[in-house]
């Protein structure tokens, strides 16, 4: 673990644009090593993914499990490829693996316009947006990932949900809500669910109130999915951290991305007690890889979503500073004008790592 200031990351470049918008992340955290006294880092390289599986039978190997395991954090690219399954049809997903094997509970999904980049909720560039989606990312669901069963004429998926991992999801929350206050947050937390229908989430909204009670300085409601659904495209300002069950969050962070540019301006982290995982929510995007056009950016916030957390982990002042400055980093070069090729414009990979290391270079 941490050994004279030096944290060790497991980096799982994974597959497709995962392997290229890796490079340059790594090389934002380079500089940042390089230019901030007393952080220093150890990069450790190890497969996993779609290609893996596919060379050899294997998608997320022991020895990668191990590293991850001993690691003080993982940087993991994206995974999967269309074309590439398992023999039941589903998709390689090692970073859903990661979840159960780590207990990585809570699934953080910021939401942040930055300015410069489109929106397409009108009002969003005066409004600002700034929120956060939390999906519980190991039972839900998703719990039943690998267990439904399928016969000639119905199939059946088992949602569940625990009062250990629902507490534990809701501290966090409202931890998260408490720190975000200092920094501009409306120190807000909403449960979301549908309460109204299945007694499994009136039971998760009842252990939200529970929790609530002992974080009585930040201010807790809850709301339906299908209402916030049309909430975050009307008024998306109005919310703070949005906590959810697995696959209301799976689908409610795409949302959430889509409002902020899209899946290559959305960086992500999946959060144990002991372990966490630090991806971009986008995916492997064959149509794309190899033709250096893949937005980096999720990628280089999710570096810096690492750092703050290393830092509250640590309690490790100079990875709180250098999270704060790669994304004033990445502010700065779509401020000087960066246009991705998803926004129409004709700036690809290379182009906006260059302006982000541009950026860090600034006071």
């Amino acid at each position: 673990m941490l050994a004279n200031d030096s944290f060790h990351i497991a980096v799982i470049p994974g597959d497709g644009i995962g392997i290229e918008v890796m490079r340059p992340a790594l090389d934002v955290l380079r500089h940042i090593e390089a230019t901030t006294p007393g952080l220093k880092f150890r990069f450790t390289e190890a497969p996993a993914g779609a290609t893996h599986y596919k060379e050899t039978g294997v998608a997320l190997p022991e020895s990668t499990v191990k590293l991850c395991d001993e690691a003080d954090a993982i940087l993991l690219g994206a995974c999967g490829m269309p074309n590439i399954r398992y023999p039941d049809g589903t998709e390689i997903a090692p970073q859903v693996e990661l979840r159960f094997i780590f207990d990585l509970y809570a699934g953080v999904r910021p939401a942040r316009l930055i300015p410069g980049v489109p929106s397409p909720i009108v009002g969003a560039a005066e409004r600002g947006i700034d929120l956060v989606v939390i999906r519980e990312s190991t039972e839900g669901l998703f719990w039943s990932m690998g267990k439904g069963v399928v016969t000639h004429d119905e199939a059946r998926e088992t949602l569940v949900i625990t009062r250990k991992t629902s507490e534990r999801l809701f501290d966090f929350a409202f931890r998260l809500a408490a720190r975000r206050k200092s920094r501009g947050g409306k120190n807000l937390v909403h449960c979301v669910d549908k309460a109204n229908v299945f007694r499994a989430f009136a039971f998760f909204r009842e252990i939200f109130y529970e929790r609530a009670a002992l974080h009585k300085s930040v201010r807790a409601d809850h709301v339906y999915v299908d209402a916030v659904s049309v909430a975050l495209v009307r008024r998306p300002w109005d919310f703070d951290v949005l906590v959810t069950e697995n696959m209301f969050g799976d689908i409610l962070s795409d949302l959430t991305a889509g409002l902020i540019g899209g899946m290559g301006m959305a960086p992500s982290a999946d959060i144990g007690d002991k372990h966490a995982v630090f991806q971009p929510c986008h995916g492997t995007a064959p149509d794309i890889m190899g033709k250096g056009l893949a937005n980096p950016t999720a990628m280089i916030l999710s570096a810096g979503l690492m750092l703050d957390w290393l830092a509250d982990k640590f309690d490790h002042k100079p990875a709180a500073e250098a999270g704060e400055r790669i994304e004033r980093a990445v502010d700065r070069a779509y401020a000087a004008g960066i246009k991705p090729c998803e926004f129409g414009g004709r700036d690809g990979t290379d182009a906006v790592a260059k302006a982000v290391m541009a950026g860090l270079e600034e006071k």
